[in-house]
């Protein structure tokens, strides 16, 4: 009887020249030379299709470098704003090695989902459009090419795409070279199995000569991944020489400069002549650049690059600045900026940069009870056992802010009489420097603890003046504003307050240190126990579901009214939806007349 098995010489064949492709010396180009040679971006994955020019990013052709062959180092680190063409340089990465010095590969997502859209937007395009691939890797639609979304066999490797949420992928197969993108969105714990970045650079242990290229735009300031891994490096920055006077210095954001909040005048300032460099110089300012080590008694090659650097067409200084006046005033946006535009960390632990002591010997004496700079008055009312504290706040042009006063009202708040004070004093007008007459605009009261239906009731009655009880919804991602519900038992509108975000809010604009757009002013006789109170609690991490979860806490022993008020008049903030750039340019200052129905869902007028 004939066998229907297929001779086995074919595979013996592919084994054979597989092993000795492993042997075969690399030749002497770099990745660059090779991607200049060899690399078509195509038009599914780029928005500049033809042929790669790394005099196009020609930053990246150091980089490059310390990624080939001919360099000894193990591992390279790219701490990166977005748009300065990392992916593409580690698909330059991947591609040269599977043509010049084949190996086992592995590309490390932070999702297989992740992974699997690179793959199919980014890599498998590049690959077809790569004429010196076309007899290494099999056409992805032939049966049993060995050439999958996850999966790209080639003579001497294998190329292995993984997710870090995977603790399956990472143990696959042994790895010589290994691109991790975006590392300080891995999750901390992987299936229980540990960190997802150790697992896979474990896979790696056994070669001598393995190349592992980390890149990402940072996070949090000592949680950051690339962070870490960047300052263990050399630290390479890259100097530009200034088209006036020649000299050298870094794109840096304090020498970006604009007028009048038009992101249309956006420059560089020569930090060594003064002299107006206008963006159209960048090109030439790139291709003259060099990478300066900060740290060089390391080893590690380490590259830090802002989008700053990106070339004309891609990211503009106007756009840098134009989500920079956008993020003022939301900690969350702002943190968002400085990661993948400035390519930094964000540092918010407020008391690792401010005290108290600083706080209070920047208190000045205002010229009114409501300083000329005011448009609108909030306030935020905390209910105790023995007595309801308020805050009032003004607020301004780019949420510049000026605490006007705290009060305290002594006594139960089962007694009317405490609520008859609270009344009067939300109730008086408050005289700007400018001689208007100024009404507390919105109010927002907590309403947890034993004395909820005491401030259900008083803000029921007030619902025409906008005061509001609200209820303070802890941990992060929670909006200000978290939502509005209708408590049809109580006949009132309840507003659900992320606090969690109100503190990176006030944390964040307590670092701002010279009056402007998000600087918070305190007016002379403020006490420190004030200052000790909003800066009472500590921001910590913990981890859970294999995620790094940040919290705020209390100390044992401390009080933390005042910070409580300033959350909840941050919080009626929000709920206006005012324009205060508008007010301000327009010189309107908010008096808060109320005789007329409030729409919780329309912005202050």
């Amino acid at each position: 009887m004939q066998s229907t098995l297929q001779s086995p010489e074919p595979s013996v064949k592919f084994c054979v020249k597989s092993f000795l492709e492993g042997f075969r010396p690399p030749p002497d180009e770099t990745i660059d030379e090779w991607a200049d040679k060899n690399r078509v971006l195509s038009s599914k994955s780029s928005g500049e299709p033809g042929k790669w020019r790394t005099s196009r990013v020609p930053y990246t052709r150091e980089i490059c470098q310390e990624l080939s062959t001919q360099s000894h180092a193990d591992a390279v680190v790219w701490q990166k704003g977005t748009q300065v063409a990392a992916t593409e340089v580690g698909i330059n990465f991947i591609l040269s090695t599977i043509d010049r010095s084949p190996g086992p590969i592995m590309a490390l997502y932070p999702t297989i989902d992740m992974g699997k859209k690179y793959s199919r937007v980014r890599l498998q395009p590049a690959i077809d459009a790569c004429k010196s691939l076309l007899t290494k890797i099999k056409d992805n639609r032939s049966r049993d090419s060995g050439n999958t979304i996850l999966q790209k066999d080639f003579p001497g490797g294998t190329l292995i795409i993984a997710g870090a949420n995977s603790a399956a992928g990472l143990r696959s197969m042994p790895m010589r070279f290994g691109h991790f993108d975006e590392i300080d969105n891995y999750p901390d714990n992987v299936d229980g199995e540990g960190d997802p970045l150790y697992l896979a650079e474990k896979r790696a242990t056994n070669f001598s000569r393995k190349k592992l290229f980390y890149t990402s735009s940072p996070t949090i300031k000592n949680l950051s991944r690339i962070g870490k891994k960047f300052r263990e490096s050399d630290q390479r920055y890259y100097y530009v020489p200034c088209p006036h006077c020649k000299k050298p210095q870094l794109i840096k954001w304090e020498n970006i400069k604009y007028e009048n909040d038009n992101p249309e005048t956006a420059h560089l300032q020569c930090i060594h002549c003064n002299a107006k460099i206008e963006e159209y110089h960048k090109t030439w300012m790139l291709e003259h650049g060099q990478w300066i080590k900060h740290n060089p008694k390391s080893r590690i090659p380490g590259f830090h690059l802002s989008v700053l650097y990106s070339p004309l067409g891609w990211y503009s200084w106007k756009q840098a600045v134009r989500e920079h006046l956008e993020s003022i005033g939301d900690p969350l946006l702002r943190q968002v900026w400085v990661n993948t535009v400035l390519g930094e960390e964000w540092d918010d632990d407020i008391r690792s940069t401010v005290d108290t002591h600083v706080l209070q010997a920047r208190c000045e004496k205002y010229n009114a009870p409501v300083p000329k700079g005011v448009v609108f008055l909030t306030a935020g009312g905390d209910v105790q056992d023995d007595r309801i504290e308020i805050s009032l706040y003004g607020w301004g042009a780019k949420y510049e802010h000026w605490l006007i006063d705290h009060a305290v009202f002594f006594g139960p708040p089962d007694h009317e009489e405490v609520w008859e004070e609270v009344d009067n004093y939300l109730s008086q007008r408050w005289t700007h420097e400018t001689g208007v007459s100024m009404g507390i605009a919105w109010t927002c009261i907590d309403s947890q603890g034993h004395n909820t239906d005491y401030v259900y009731e008083f803000c029921r009655k007030r619902f025409r003046r906008k005061i509001f009880a609200i209820k303070g919804m802890p941990g992060a991602g929670k909006a200000v504003v978290h939502s509005i519900r209708k408590n049809k038992k109580n006949k009132l509108y309840l507003i659900l307050i992320g606090t969690h975000q109100a503190k990176d809010y006030l944390y964040s604009q307590l670092k701002i240190s010279s009056p402007g757009p998000g600087y918070i002013h305190f007016p002379a006789g403020v006490s420190a126990q004030f200052f000790e109170q909003l800066t009472a609690e500590k921001k910590k991490y913990k981890r859970e579901g294999g995620k790094q979860i940040s919290f705020y806490e209390l100390p044992s022993g401390r009080r933390n009214e005042t910070l409580d008020c300033y959350v909840y008049a941050l919080g009626a903030l929000k709920m206006s939806k005012v324009d205060l750039n508008g007010l301000a340019a327009k010189g309107i200052v908010f008096k808060a007349d109320y005789s007329r129905p409030v729409n919780l869902h329309n912005t202050a007028k």
